[in-house]
């Protein structure tokens, strides 16, 4: 999706890759594997440095786990990058089969409603003072956040095209350098 936008995208699994980059994309996945990863191979505390110095973010799905501040259901030991002040719920929707997708206002992004498809997604639960809710779903649950340089989605914008919140990320970089 950078790529398509015309970024240069390359992997980042180790601190000397992490400082080649201006911004950073944390995908989905399993987010208690990518914590134990990111502190095993040393890439952790680079990581939450690099965070509070302003680095942008965008986590999403498993990558909005791992820039929340809490983790309200997180295996025992399980550690986040943190900068996001909220605190989420992994898995919130349910299991593989529970997943589901819907059309979420979002003003931020414009009048167009975003397409959001959600497969084991955690939920945010609570949003602090210095976060901001950016999408919530019909019943009311924040399924997107923004904090200054860092953003993260509850839903993988880029299974259905859904460019606008990867724009809004290269934004930051640009901004940010």
């Amino acid at each position: 999706m950078l790529t398509e936008l015309g970024a240069d995208a390359v992997p980042v699994r180790r601190e000397s890759e992490l400082d080649s980059v201006e911004g950073l994309v944390i995908p989905g996945g399993e987010s208690t594997v990518m914590d134990k990863l990111s502190r095993t191979f040393g890439l952790a505390e680079p990581l939450k440095q690099r965070i509070a110095d302003g680095m942008p973010v965008y986590g999403t799905c498993a990558g909005l786990i791992m820039l929340s501040d809490t983790v309200l259901d997180g295996i025992a030991g399980q550690q986040t990058l943190g900068g996001l002040d909220v605190a989420v719920r992994r898995n919130a929707f349910g299991t593989q089969v529970d997943s589901f997708e819907t059309d979420i206002d979002m003003p931020v992004l414009g009048d167009e409603p975003v397409h959001a498809v959600f497969i084991r997604a955690p939920i945010v639960d609570s949003v602090g003072d210095r976060a901001s809710a950016l999408g919530v779903l019909s019943d009311g649950r924040v399924v997107a956040v923004e904090q200054g340089n860092l953003m993260g989605t509850s839903f993988h914008p880029e299974i259905t095209g859904e460019i606008r919140f990867h724009e809004r990320f290269l934004d930051k970089v640009r901004a940010a350098g």
